[in-house]
């Protein structure tokens, strides 16, 4: 499971790796999610058919690493990606980031420019901390230490503290252009009830690249997970990955 180096005072990770031809497409959840996801899973699916290199994992304090989830932050997660890629993958990647996976997705490629090939975002949302809570959440969040919310896909609450909110407020990425020149593919159902789709067309907007084409599905929620979602999911990383060798 885990041949990741140990990082002192970091927990253990744990990771699937499907070897085949590269980019390497990495699967980067979202919050308080896993890598046993049906979009993560589909994916690893389509990689083993096509004989293409696939990475999902679990973030510290998620799924079957190791951690206390409370403890983790939006660098802290960050830089589980960087350790989990730089360990196991070798030449370029094709980044998939799913929700708060697509906010990842952009810090990975701002810290390592020549390693990202491509990406597609699904449901991205960067910058949530900003805009995903209200003053009242904000405040509680200041003033307790952390929230507790219901949770539209499980009967835990997703708890939000103030060390993430702190860290996801130091690293914003919609504040201006995005410097990346690769091809971009951003899915976004315009019923999702967490994104407003409205972000996804700003997020094309700033990025370097002109190869950057946005898909609005009109009846699709945040998860993005029915048949034909998938289906478009892996149309889009097929797509990144023709674009990115040629």
């Amino acid at each position: 499971m885990t041949d990741v180096p140990d990082v002192p005072e970091r927990p253990k990770l744990a990771y699937r790796h499907t070897f085949g031809r590269g980019p390497t497409v990495v699967f980067l959840c979202g919050y308080a999610s896993d890598m046993n996801g049906t979009k993560a899973l589909a994916l690893e699916q389509w990689a083993q058919r096509t004989g293409r290199a696939f990475l999902r994992f679990d973030y510290a304090g998620c799924g079957e690493s190791e951690g206390d989830f409370e403890d983790q932050t939006l660098t802290s997660w960050r830089d589980d990606a960087l350790r989990v890629i730089d360990a196991v993958v070798e030449g370029p990647v094709v980044l998939a980031g799913s929700s708060m996976g697509g906010w990842v997705m952009l810090l990975i490629a701002k810290e390592r420019p020549g390693l990202v090939a491509g990406m597609v975002g699904i449901a991205a949302a960067p910058d949530f901390t900003d805009w995903g809570y209200c003053d009242a959440e904000k405040a509680a969040i200041l003033r307790d230490g952390r929230i507790e919310q219901p949770n539209d896909y499980g009967d835990t609450l997703t708890v939000t503290t103030r060390d993430f909110w702190a860290s996801g407020e130091a690293n914003k990425v919609m504040t201006g252009p995005i410097a990346f020149d690769g091809p971009v593919r951003l899915l976004q159902g315009q019923r999702d009830s967490e994104v407003p789709w409205e972000r996804a067309l700003t997020l094309a907007g700033l990025f370097r690249s002109d190869a950057v084409q946005t898909v609005l599905v009109k009846d699709g929620d945040h998860r993005l997970s029915r048949d034909h979602d998938l289906a478009l999911i892996l149309r889009s990383v097929e797509d990144v990955l023709c674009s990115s060798s040629s």
